[in-house]
C-alpha cells in the first residue's frame, strides 16, 4: 500500500466512485473501499483525494440505504483524510445511534474545533435522553462521548451532565443479571425454540447473587450489560470532570468537599438514592459498584486472563473510591474499613503489587481526615515491593511515578519515605535509562541533612548495586541445594559463590539494605567493589554508571541549598576519600572525577574556611604525587582552591605558618613532577597540573613574602625543564610554550611584591565583591603588561 503512487491512487478512487454510484453496494465495493482505506492509512504523509470523491464518501455515509459495512469504511477513510476541506457532514438531525457515532467520529477527527466538539456532545446527549427504538443501543455512543469529554469537557451544560449521570447510575446498578442469548445463525440445524435465560456467574463459576459488574461472567451479554461495562470504563474520567462542585479537566484532581465539618464527614445519607441529585446518586451507585468489585476480587478465577482482569478492576475501583471520597468525605469511613481488609488480604501476594499503589494513595489522601495510622501500609509498600520486584519495568515506572507525584505529601507526613531511599534506588539501578528523568525529580525530596551523606555514598556505589542485584537474582534462581553456605576457609571463586560466603555476606546485605543505615561502610565495601569488578562489562551495569554524573551534579546542587558548615566539611573529606574507592569502570571513573572536581570548587566557594579547617585532609590529598596522575582533574581543582581561598581575606584564622605549610607540600609535589630524570619511562603529568601548581605557589608567596625568593628561583628553572630532551619527548610543544610563558609572567609579577600582594591578597571587605572579581578576570592581561614592562629592563628573562 505504501508503494502505490498518486496516479494509481487516483485510478483506485475513480473505480470506488463508480461502484459507490452503482445500483448495488456489494462485496466488490466493500473490497475496493478496504484497499483504499489501507492505502491512505499506511503512509505517514497525508494522501490527497479529489474533493468530489470526498463529498461522495460523505453522501454515501449518511445514506439510509447504504449497508453498515460500507458506512463504516467510508467513515474510516474520512477519518484518515482529516482534516478534510469542504466537509459537509453534520450530526444535528441524525437519529440513528450507529450512524451518529460514525459521523461524530469523523467530525471529532477534524481537530480540536470547540464548536464542532460541542455540537457533537449536545447531539449525543439528546439521543441518549430519549427512549431508544427497538434494536438500537446507546453502546456505540459512549466511546464518542468519552472523546468529547477529553477534547472539551465544558461543551456539556450542567443539565446535560445530569442527564448522563442519571443514565450512568442506572447502567452501573441495574444491568440484567441474566446472560444474553446467541443470535440464530439461520442455518438448517438452528433451533427455533426459545431457550430459558441463564443467570450470569461469578469469576469462580458460582451463580451471581448480586448485581452485574464488569467481573460478572456470561457466554453472551445483553445490550445493557455492555453499557454497564462501558459506563465503568469511562466512570473515572466522568467523575473527575463533572463529579465535583466545579468543572474539572479529566487529568485534574478534585479537592472539593475536603473542608466539610466532621459531622458531615461521618454522617450517612439515609435518603433514598432515587431522591438524590444526579451527580450524588451517581457517586452512590459508583461507590456500591466499586465495593462489589472488591468483593468479587476475593474469588479465585477459573482462567488466568480473568485474574489479570481482577487486578485491573481492583486498581480502577480503588482509584474511583479515592475520587469519590475527595468529592464527598462522607464516604471516607465506609471506604477505609473496606480498603483495610483489602490491603491485609493482598499485601502478602506479589502478584497484587500494582494494586497496593492506589490503596496507598487512598490512605495518603484520607488517613489524616479519618484519624487512621497508615504507617504500616507505607512501610510494607516501601520495604517489600522494591526489594522483591525491582526487575519489573512497568511496576518500577509506576512505583517511582507514584513516589514522584506524592513526594511533597510524603515528606510532610511520613518519615518512612526518606528512610526507604536505598530500596527506591534499586529501581534506578536496574532500570537506569527509563527512570533517570523520574529520579531527577525525586532526588531533591529524598535529600536532607540526615540522608545526604548516605545518598552520596549510594550514588557512587550505584553500579555496584546493579551488579549485586544481578547476583541476587541469579542466586535466587539456583536450586536450594546449590545455595548452601560456602566454606569460610575457602575463598570464593565467583561472585555467585561470594553471595553466600561469610566473608562477603554482610557486605552484600548492607549494599542490598531496604532502609537507611547511616554508617560509614565505604571502606568496608572495598573488597566487594573489587569482587564485583568482574561484571563491569555488563550492559546493565554500564547503563547505570552512565546515569551517575547527572544525579551527582543534582545532588550537590540540592545539598548546597541547605548544607551547614559541618555537612560541607564532611562532604569535602568524603569526596577526597571516595575518589580512591570507586567501581572499576574507566569511563565511569572519568565522569565521576569530572563532576567531583567541579563540585569541590563549588563547596570551597560556598565555604572558603574549610581550607583551613580541613588542612590535614587537604594536604594529605594534595601532597600525594600519585594523585597528580591518577586523579589529575580533582587534584588540579583542589590545588586551585588552595591558592584561591588560603588567605586571610576569606578566613581570619589563616596564619603565615599555615600558608608556609601548604607551600612546602605543594612545592615538593611540583619539584617531584618537574624533576629531570634520565629514565626511559619517565611519567608524564598533565601540563594543567603544572600550571596550577605554579600559580598557587605564586599566590601563597604573595601572601607570605618570605617565600618569594624560593618561588622565583623555582620558576627561573622552568626554562631548563621545558627545553630538556626528556621533557620535549613527552609533552607537546605548545604545552611547553604555555608553561614557559606562565612561569615568566609569574616570576615577573613577584618582582613587584606589592602588586602581587594586591592582586592575590585583596582586603577582607572586597574579597568577594564585584571589584575583586573584575580584578581576577583581568589578571592574565595584567600579567602580560607587567611582563612587557619588565622586558624593557636588561636581564629580566628567566
Amino acid at each position: 500500500a505504501r508503494e502505490i503512487q498518486e496516479e494509481e491512487l487516483r485510478r483506485l478512487a475513480s473505480r470506488v466512485a463508480a461502484l459507490l454510484q452503482g445500483p448495488e453496494l456489494g462485496p466488490e465495493a466493500a473490497g475496493c473501499l478496504q484497499r483504499l482505506h489501507l492505502t491512505v492509512a499506511a503512509t505517514k504523509y497525508p494522501r490527497k483525494l479529489d474533493g468530489k470523491f470526498v463529498e461522495l464518501l460523505q453522501t454515501v455515509l449518511v445514506s439510509s440505504k447504504c449497508p453498515e459495512q460500507i458506512q463504516v469504511l467510508c467513515a474510516a477513510i474520512l477519518r484518515e483524510m482529516s482534516p478534510c476541506n469542504g466537509l459537509i457532514l453534520s450530526c444535528d438531525k441524525i437519529q440513528d445511534a450507529k450512524l451518529l457515532s460514525l459521523v461524530s467520529s469523523v467530525l471529532l477527527a477534524q481537530g480540536n474545533n470547540k464548536a464542532e466538539v460541542s455540537a457533537v456532545g449536545q447531539r449525543i446527549v439528546k439521543v441518549l435522553e430519549r427512549r431508544m427504538p427497538e434494536g438500537e443501543s446507546a453502546r456505540c455512543l459512549l466511546p464518542v462521548l468519552s472523546n468529547v469529554i477529553s477534547l472539551s469537557p465544558e461543551s456539556l451544560t450542567e443539565e446535560q451532565t445530569n442527564v448522563v449521570s442519571k443514565k450512568m447510575a442506572d447502567w452501573l446498578r441495574y444491568a440484567s443479571v441474566q446472560q444474553g442469548v446467541a443470535q440464530p445463525s439461520g442455518g438448517f440445524f438452528s433451533s427455533t425454540r426459545t431457550k430459558q435465560p441463564v443467570p450470569v456467574t461469578e469469576i469462580d463459576g458460582a451463580i451471581a447473587t448480586d448485581f452485574f459488574t464488569v467481573l460478572s461472567v456470561g457466554q453472551y451479554y445483553t445490550p445493557d450489560q455492555w453499557l454497564n461495562v462501558q459506563a465503568f470504563s469511562m466512570l473515572r474520567k466522568w467523575l473527575l470532570c463533572y463529579g465535583g462542585k466545579g468543572l474539572k479537566t479529566p487529568n485534574s484532581d478534585d479537592k472539593s468537599g475536603v473542608d466539610r465539618s466532621f459531622m458531615s464527614m461521618v454522617s450517612t445519607a439515609f435518603t433514598s438514592s432515587r431522591l438524590l441529585a444526579p451527580k450524588d446518586r451517581l457517586r452512590e451507585k459508583a461507590f456500591e459498584y466499586c465495593q462489589r468489585l472488591i468483593e468479587q476480587s476475593n474469588r479465585r478465577p477459573l482462567k488466568k486472563d480473568d485474574g489479570d482482569l481482577q487486578k485491573a478492576c481492583l486498581i480502577e475501583a480503588v482509584t474511583i473510591m479515592d475520587i469519590i471520597c475527595k468529592q464527598d468525605p462522607s464516604y471516607v469511613y465506609r471506604a477505609i474499613s473496606f480498603l483495610k481488609i483489602l490491603h491485609s488480604r493482598i499485601c502478602g501476594d506479589a502478584a497484587y503489587a500494582r494494586v497496593l499503589l492506589p490503596v496507598a494513595q487512598f490512605f495518603l489522601n484520607h488517613s489524616k481526615m479519618a484519624a487512621v495510622d497508615s504507617d504500616a501500609i507505607y512501610r510494607h509498600l516501601f520495604t517489600d515491593i522494591p526489594a522483591q520486584l525491582f526487575h519489573n519495568p512497568s511496576l518500577a515506572f509506576e512505583f517511582v511515578q507514584f513516589c514522584k507525584d506524592n513526594s511533597q505529601l510524603f515528606t510532610e507526613t511520613s518519615s518512612i519515605f526518606r528512610q526507604s531511599f536505598p530500596n527506591l534506588f534499586k529501581f534506578l539501578a536496574w532500570n537506569s535509562p527509563p527512570l533517570i528523568s523520574e529520579f531527577v525529580d525525586l532526588l531533591p525530596f529524598l535529600l536532607d541533612s540526615g540522608t545526604a551523606i548516605e545518598i552520596f555514598h549510594l550514588l557512587l556505589d550505584l553500579p555496584c548495586l546493579t551488579a549485586a542485584l544481578d547476583i541476587q537474582m541469579r542466586s535466587t534462581a539456583l536450586p536450594t541445594s546449590e545455595r548452601a553456605p560456602s566454606d569460610p576457609a575457602v575463598k570464593p571463586a565467583t561472585c555467585l559463590e561470594a553471595f553466600h560466603h561469610p566473608l562477603y555476606k554482610s557486605m552484600f546485605q548492607y549494599l542490598l539494605r531496604t532502609k537507611s543505615a547511616p554508617e560509614d561502610a565505604s571502606e568496608r565495601l572495598i573488597p566487594l567493589r573489587q569482587l564485583l569488578g568482574s561484571l563491569a562489562s555488563s550492559p546493565r551495569v554500564v547503563q547505570c554508571a552512565e546515569t551517575i554524573p547527572v544525579l551527582l551534579e543534582l545532588f550537590f546542587r540540592v545539598v548546597a541549598e541547605f548544607a551547614d558548615a559541618p555537612l560541607i566539611n564532611q562532604l569535602v573529606v568524603l569526596l577526597l576519600q571516595r575518589s580512591d574507592q570507586l567501581y572499576e569502570l574507566p569511563a565511569f571513573k572519568d565522569d565521576v572525577y569530572r563532576v567531583l572536581s567541579s563540585q569541590l570548587v563549588m563547596l570551597c566557594k560556598l565555604r572558603p574556611a574549610l581550607i583551613v579547617e580541613l588542612s590535614t585532609e587537604i594536604l594529605e590529598f594534595s601532597g600525594a604525587v600519585s594523585n597528580v596522575q591518577n586523579k589529575e582533574v580533582i587534584f588540579t581543582h583542589m590545588v586551585w582552591a588552595i591558592g584561591e581561598y588560603m588567605s586571610v581575606s576569606y578566613d581570619k584564622r589563616c596564619t603565615v605558618e599555615q600558608i608556609n605549610r601548604f607551600f612546602e607540600i605543594l612545592e615538593a609535589v611540583l619539584f617531584e613532577i618537574t624533576q629531570l630524570r634520565p629514565l626511559a619511562n619517565r611519567p608524564s603529568y598533565a601540563p594543567r597540573a603544572i600550571s596550577v601548581l605554579m600559580a598557587t605557589l605564586t599566590k601563597l608567596a604573595a601572601r607570605s613574602q618570605d617565600l618569594i625568593p624560593r618561588v622565583s628561583m623555582f620558576l627561573s628553572k622552568m626554562k631548563t625543564f621545558v627545553q630538556s630532551p626528556a621533557v620535549t619527548s613527552v609533552y607537546r610543544e605548545e604545552d611547553l610554550e604555555e608553561i614557559l610563558i606562565q612561569a615568566t609572567e609569574l616570576m615577573n609579577l613577584l618582582k613587584m611584591p606589592s602588586m602581587a600582594q594586591f592582586l592575590y591578597t585583596p582586603p577582607v571587605n572586597v574579597a568577594s565583591t564585584r571589584f575583586q572579581r573584575e580584578v581576577n578576570d583581568s589578571l592574565p592581561f595584567a600579567l602580560r603588561i607587567v611582563t612587557r614592562l619588565l622586558e624593557l629592563a636588561p636581564g629580566s628573562a628567566p
